[in-house]
């Protein structure tokens, strides 16, 4: 049986935009680690939630089970959580299940963060690519 790993971070510099990356399947068995983390990002007011999947190769009903246990929760509070990067074989369950009239899912992580949060402010990292790392001007 296959583990998992979740990491969570900001996306790209942007405190408004939370990311959990998932790596691994997402069953029964360690659904309890994504959740973990989904409740951690809440408890620190963070609503605006990107789950990048394109390293999950199957995912339970448990782990579908996750993403819509705490949506209402997410949408009041005026935030969302979206999908990003699934694979064919778990997409295919995901519309099979009509999960896609529920929660939105996008091909990658940029498109998430900009069609799902388009009002947010950007992320800083085109400022942070233009400042020189280090200086030889003396």
């Amino acid at each position: 049986m296959e583990g998992i790993s979740v990491e969570m971070n900001d996306y790209s510099g942007n405190k408004k935009i939370t990311v959990i990356s998932v790596k691994g399947q997402l069953d029964t068995t360690t659904a309890h680690a994504l959740e973990d983390q989904l409740k951690l990002a809440l408890q620190d007011k963070k609503f605006n939630l990107i789950i990048e999947l394109k390293d999950v190769d199957y995912i339970s009903s448990a782990g579908w089970g996750i993403f819509i246990s705490e949506l209402k929760r997410i949408r009041t509070a005026k935030g969302d959580l979206v999908l990003a990067g699934m694979k064919p074989e778990v997409s295919e369950i995901f519309e099979l299940l009509e999960f896609n009239r529920i929660i939105k899912s996008f091909d990658d992580l940029e498109n998430a963060a900009m069609k799902a949060f388009p009002n947010l402010p950007k992320a800083t990292r085109v400022a942070k690519r233009l400042r020189p790392l280090f200086s030889t001007e003396g």
